[in-house]
């Protein structure tokens, strides 16, 4: 992970979602009174899920571990933390539905950054490299989709390759460096077997293998493709690297229906010159968080996927509910 990304995200935003939930906890009533139509009162209780089993992916360690851990500590739970195995999360959920107990997964993504046709792309590009190659593209959320309207498609296609040709690649821990690594050389050979697939189904336009003069290490060079469908395997399977689709449409409504021609549905933006057109677009696409002109993550709201991005949300006060068991006392006199 980049050094800047790493204080900002697995420090900052985490030490954040700390004191956010040490406040919630201050703040939630363990009891709470409301009318009853059928008795005088009705109490509510809070109490404590029990032990709960976190399981952490391994692309933000700390700022996913402290989204599991401080609401559970909020809510009193013991709390006990893993590394995540591959593929451990349909496992899980199989498990527990066996077993009757409640789970949150959050299961990655594939998800789009629709570019309306009134963007001016000097201004989005710093935000839209974000969401498109934050953290190597080793990011759940990532927009590993560009949709382009068709009657802009050959510039904007030209300025995503220059901007990804023009990224750093080198050590993590340089504040200069834009990509570092891969997490492992079999994921990096994983994320180049995408690119080779993705040579026979779309144009590459930049990027496309190991950078030059980085033999050592697990790096992969920012990639591009374009001039393809959506269809394609890398425009629907969730590649975990730095590996951009750019895809044409013809309208807002194309736009709208591309974005939720996939199996995922965990995050995605919209960018445009009028905000308001913005937020319309956004409503209709099948996601569990959006944004507009960029990707500000917020821990004071729910994050979490619809789909095969997984069920249940983490973040804000809804997260603290998943840890709490309720119980109504009924009050007759």
């Amino acid at each position: 992970m980049p050094i800047a990304l790493s204080q900002s995200l697995e420090a900052e935003f985490s030490i954040g979602m700390l004191r956010f939930y040490a406040d919630l906890a201050a703040a939630t009533p363990v009891e709470e009174t409301r009318p009853s139509q059928q008795g005088k009162e009705t109490i509510v209780r809070r109490s404590p899920l029990g032990v709960v089993a976190a399981i952490v992916p391994w692309n933000y360690p700390v700022l996913l571990a402290v989204s599991k851990i401080a609401p559970a500590l909020a809510a009193g739970c013991t709390v006990v933390v893993k590394p995540s195995p591959p593929g451990a999360g349909r496992a899980i959920a199989t498990v527990c539905a066996g077993l009757l107990r409640p789970v949150t997964l959050e299961l990655g993504g594939k998800s789009a950054a629709i570019l309306l046709d009134d963007v001016d792309m000097d201004t989005i590009m710093p935000n839209l490299q974000y969401i498109t190659f934050m953290n190597n593209g080793q990011t759940c959320v990532l927009c590993s989709r560009v949709l382009a309207p068709a009657s802009r498609y050959d510039e904007i296609v030209d300025a995503i390759a220059t901007r990804a040709s023009s990224l750093t690649i080198g050590n993590p821990l340089d504040p200069s460096v834009d990509i570092g690594p891969m997490a492992t050389s079999d994921h990096r050979d994983r994320v180049l077997g995408y690119i080779e697939k993705g040579k026979g189904e779309a144009k590459l336009v930049a990027g496309g293998g190991r950078p030059k003069g980085l033999e050592r290490g697990w790096f992969v060079e920012p990639t591009v493709f374009a001039y393809m469908t959506n269809s394609a395997t890398i425009a629907q399977e969730e590649i975990f690297g730095p590996v951009l689709s750019v895809i044409p449409y013809d309208d807002d409504a194309d736009a709208v229906r591309l974005a939720n021609d996939s199996p995922y549905g965990l995050g995605g933006t919209v960018f445009s010159a009028d905000t308001e057109r913005a937020k319309a677009i956004a409503r209709q696409v099948e996601t569990g968080s959006i944004g507009i002109n960029g990707y500000p993550i917020a821990f004071g709201s729910p994050f979490g996927g619809v789909k095969d991005s997984g069920l249940g949300r983490e973040f804000g006060p809804e997260a603290l509910n998943s840890y709490l068991k309720l119980k109504s006392m009924y009050i007759t006199g």
